[in-house]
C-alpha cells in the first residue's frame, strides 16, 4: 500500500538526532514519531558498532603482518593514504567548497578534532586499556555542561557495570611507582579521548558540514602530524607487498570509510553512547585474539567481558525517551 507522509512538528531533542517524519499507512495504525526516531537511533548504534569491529580487526591485522613497523610511522602512512582516498570524493561532491566557506572558529574546532583523533590510534596494553575504559565516565561528565546531554540513571548504572567488567577482566593490574610518569601520560590520553568524543559530537550534531567533509578536514590534520612525527623520530620502514596490502586495506576500509561512518553516527548518538560503543573494542579484540591468534580466555576474563557487554547494552537500552 502507498504510504501518506504527514509532516512532523517540533524540534529534535538533544542527543536523539534528526528524526524522520511520522508515517500513516492505509493498511495499518499510525506510527508515532518516537518509534521512527528509535529506529534511526538503533541504526546509528549498529553502524557505530560495525565501525568498532573494523577498528578491532585492525589490531589483529597489525599483529599478523605489521607488528614490527614503528607505531607513529605506520599510523601516519595509514592516515595519509586514507586522506588521499577521501579527498577526490569530497572534491567531486562539492564538499570542499563547503569547507572553504567555514568561519575560522569552525576551522579551529576541526583542527582540534583532528589532533584529538590521534588518541584513537593506540594499541591496547593491559594498563592502558583499563584506563581508557574510564573514558565513558569522563565523557558523561563533560557532556552535561558542554553538550547539555545528561545520562539517565540507567545509563549511569550501565557505565558502572561496564567499568566493573573491565576491572574484573584486567585484574590484577600492577602500577609500579616508577611508571608514574607513564601513568600521567595515559591519563592525559584518556582526557584527550574524552574530549575527542565530546567535540566530535558537537561538530557533527550541528550538521553544518557533511560527515565526509568533517572526516577529510580532521583526518588531514592528523595525517600531517602523525606522518611528520613518524618520519622525524622513526624513519620510513621497509615494507614487502603483503605489508603494503595490509596498510592499503586499513587505510581505505578501516580508516577512510570507518571514520566517515563514525562521524555520521555522531549526528544521532549522544556522546556517552558513542563512547561506550567505542569501548566495546575491549570485548571485540579479546574475542578476535582468541579466534585468530590463539590467545586463550580464562573464566575470570570471560566473566569480565560479559559484565562489560551487559553494561554497554544497558547504556543503549536505558537512554532518555
Amino acid at each position: 500500500m502507498r504510504q501518506v507522509r504527514i509532516s512532523g512538528t517540533g524540534p529534535p531533542q538533544v542527543g536523539q538526532g534528526d528524526a524522520p517524519e511520522p508515517l500513516l499507512s492505509a493498511a495499518g495504525p499510525f506510527r508515532s514519531q518516537e518509534t521512527v526516531r528509535m529506529t534511526a537511533h538503533t541504526r546509528a548504534a549498529l553502524q557505530a558498532l560495525f565501525v568498532t569491529l573494523l577498528w578491532s580487526t585492525s589490531w589483529v591485522l597489525i599483529k599478523i603482518g605489521l607488528d614490527d613497523i614503528p607505531a607513529l610511522t605506520f599510523a601516519g602512512l595509514r592516515y595519509v593514504l586514507a586522506f588521499l582516498c577521501l579527498l577526490p570524493l569530497a572534491w567531486r561532491s562539492g564538499q570542499l567548497a563547503a569547507l572553504r566557506r567555514l568561519p575560522r572558529a569552525d576551522w579551529r574546532r576541526l583542527v582540534v578534532l583532528g589532533l584529538l583523533f590521534l588518541g584513537l590510534e593506540r594499541l591496547p596494553a593491559a594498563t592502558t586499556s583499563l584506563l581508557f575504559s574510564f573514558t565513558t565516565g569522563v565523557v558523561a561528565l563533560l557532556g552535561i555542561p558542554l553538550l547539555g546531554e545528561r545520562p539517565t540513571r540507567g545509563q549511569w548504572g550501565g557505565i558502572a557495570i561496564y567499568l566493573m567488567g573491565a576491572l574484573v577482566y584486567f585484574y590484577p593490574v600492577a602500577l609500579p611507582r616508577e611508571q608514574v610518569v607513564g601513568l600521567l601520560i595515559m591519563l592525559g590520553g584518556v582526557l584527550s579521548n574524552a574530549l575527542s568524543a565530546v567535540l566530535g559530537r558537537d561538530v557533527n550534531r550541528a550538521a553544518t558540514l557533511p560527515a565526509l567533509a568533517v572526516t577529510v578536514a580532521s583526518m588531514g590534520v592528523g595525517a600531517v602530524v602523525l606522518l611528520g612525527a613518524g618520519i622525524v623520530t622513526q624513519g620510513l620502514p621497509a615494507l614487502d607487498a603483503r605489508g603494503w596490502l595490509i596498510i592499503a586495506w586499513l587505510a581505505v576500509v578501516n580508516t577512510a570509510f570507518a571514520f566517515t561512518l563514525w562521524n555520521h553516527t555522531q549526528r544521532t548518538l549522544p556522546a556517552v553512547e558513542t563512547s561506550i560503543i567505542n569501548n566495546t573494542m575491549l570485548i571485540q579484540i579479546a574475542v578476535l585474539a582468541w579466534a585468530f591468534l590463539g590467545e586463550a580466555l580464562n573464566a575470570r576474563e570471560i566473566g569480565g567481558l560479559a559484565l562489560a557487554a551487559t553494561g554497554t547494552l544497558l547504556v543503549q537500552l536505558r537512554r532518555r525517551a
